[in-house]
């Protein structure tokens, strides 16, 4: 909140640009066709998760084209050991904060597990939640040959679909465990056919995490989609960090994948930030007057006349608790303490 007001609540100062009155000057929404046409033009694409308003609206301000909820909010903010327990719900309801944020980045909703595998009718009813309950612009399925049904069936229903291909998180079991995939030369023509196959089911671009370099350069060039890499190399057409790895925000003893550079650590700061603000309400150093609020000399006089608060007198045994000879205070009787 902000106010020339000194009495209000968060002082006069404006708000930070991005966060509360979003990003200054004209920008463009961001639309499938201005990310084809980058793609085209040979301009790099960035995306970045956002599991938030402040998240959201940081990023936007920023300049990113694209905002991805990620089903990473499971680790990074929920506390999970992996992607698979965040319901599609959660999804929705971090989405719809994240689209409040965000002012011109095309924004994507991550499906979570089992919200599109079992059957392609209800794949389409979840995707569709993105869209009409959190204001999304499109959705992300993980997975090749066996989300090509529930694809189709949901860009036939108008909903823009990325496709994610690699490491793909909710099958880490089948993939025994977090790994660098197509690093053979099946594996390789593998993720390259998938990809073709995607792009036929009607995917507007596709994410690549953990994939050799050279294999992602393969697929970035084949395709006429974006292909937007996280561990993938820099031969793709954009890239995508989580939020938390890139600014440091990870609590200690948390691993770091090898793909990810730190661009601040904030975690850190925030720690030290907020061991002074503890320090300072044990010294009894904050709030300080200028934190504070005072009422006008002569209302806190009749206040305290209303109260009848005067100060305290140990010999004025009017202040206690009970009167003597009251049902309470009589001999015999039981007295307050």
């Amino acid at each position: 909140m902000s106010s020339s007001n000194s009495d209000t609540p968060g002082g006069s100062g404006p708000a930070p640009a991005g966060y509360a009155q979003g990003p200054s000057g004209d920008r463009r929404p961001v639309t499938i066709a201005r990310l084809l046409e980058k793609k085209r033009r040979g301009l790099p694409i960035s995306m970045i998760t956002a599991y938030d308003y402040p998240t959201a609206a940081f990023a936007d301000a920023a300049g990113f084209d694209m905002l991805l909820v990620g089903d990473s909010v499971a680790n990074v903010v929920l506390g999970h050991k992996s992607t698979l327990p965040v319901t599609l719900d959660q999804m929705v309801y971090h989405t719809s904060a994240v689209a409040r944020g965000r002012q011109t980045a095309f924004l994507v909703g991550d499906m979570p597990f089992l919200s599109y595998q079992a059957d392609a009718t209800e794949a389409v009813k979840a995707a569709g939640r993105f869209l009409k309950e959190a204001d999304a612009d499109a959705v992300k399925l993980e997975g090749g040959d066996g989300v090509l049904d529930a694809v189709r069936a949901i860009v036939r229903a108008g909903i823009p679909v990325m496709g994610h291909l690699g490491l793909t998180p909710q099958s880490v079991s089948m993939l025994s465990g977090y790994r660098v995939q197509g690093k053979t030369s099946e594996g390789a023509k593998k993720i390259l056919d998938e990809a073709l196959r995607l792009q036929d089911a009607g995917v507007f671009s596709l994410v690549l995490e953990c994939v050799p370099t050279e294999v992602a350069g393969h697929v970035a060039r084949r395709v006429e989609v974006p292909v937007i890499g996280i561990g993938a190399g820099d031969q793709v057409d954009g890239q995508v960090l989580v939020f938390h790895d890139a600014l440091g925000l990870a609590p200690e003893g948390v691993r770091v994948p090898k793909f990810v550079r730190r661009y601040a650590e904030l975690g850190r700061t925030a720690v030290e930030a907020l061991g002074r603000f503890r320090g300072e309400v044990d010294e009894k150093t904050f709030p300080s007057a200028a934190e504070s609020f005072a009422m006008p000399a002569g209302e806190l006089r009749r206040f305290e006349a209303l109260i009848g608060d005067r100060p305290d007198d140990d010999d004025d045994d009017s202040d206690r608790w009970f009167m003597s000879g009251s049902t309470f205070g009589a001999s015999g009787g039981t007295q307050m303490p």
